[in-house]
């Protein structure tokens, strides 16, 4: 009985262990670290109509801190092997409700960018795409007292979508 559950317990790990390989990667990203080991992503400028001057370096900022925090790649000033560069294109405020005096309650604040994604080891995986995200705030609360919140949030959500464009393959 015993050398029975031992064969079987022993066939069992040998095909559990040989026959599949597992995988987990935590961040999303399918790099190929032995071609790829420098990024660089240029200053985006801020070509919105409505242009608040500090955002154009918070928001390259916040992209290129996704790829230093969840990637191995080395960020390069010029010719890196991964290269993102754009512009800042829209910023802006529209109402998103309006009560029943016809007065906006909340606003959505929406910033789009541009983005040209070079991948200098795998030509096909190039693109130019924009990407938009946006936040709403209760107008109780005047623009200037949430727009650093409201630009970090929105920050964030940007530089999910442009990293999962272009190193997660999703």
């Amino acid at each position: 009985m015993f050398k029975k559950k031992t064969i079987l317990l022993l066939t069992l790990w040998g095909v559990l262990f040989t026959g599949c390989s597992i995988a987990y990667k935590f961040n999303g990203a399918s790099i190929d670290y032995t071609t790829t080991k420098t990024i660089t992503i240029q200053d985006f400028p801020n070509q919105a109509p409505l242009v608040y001057p500090m955002f154009a370096t918070k928001f390259t900022t916040g992209l290129q801190d996704i790829y230093i925090r969840q990637t191995r790649l080395s960020l390069v000033p010029n010719n890196g092997d991964l290269e993102i560069e754009g512009e800042i294109t829209g910023y802006e405020l529209t109402p998103a409700a309006v009560t029943e005096e016809l007065y906006a309650s909340r606003t959505k604040l929406t910033i789009t960018v541009r983005v040209r994604y070079t991948n200098r080891n795998k030509p096909e995986d190039d693109f130019e795409q924009s990407f938009s995200a946006y936040c709403e705030f209760d107008n109780n609360s005047p623009f200037l007292d949430v727009q650093a919140e409201l630009e970090d949030q929105i920050i964030e959500e940007l530089a999910d979508q442009i990293y999962n464009a272009t190193v997660a393959n999703w």
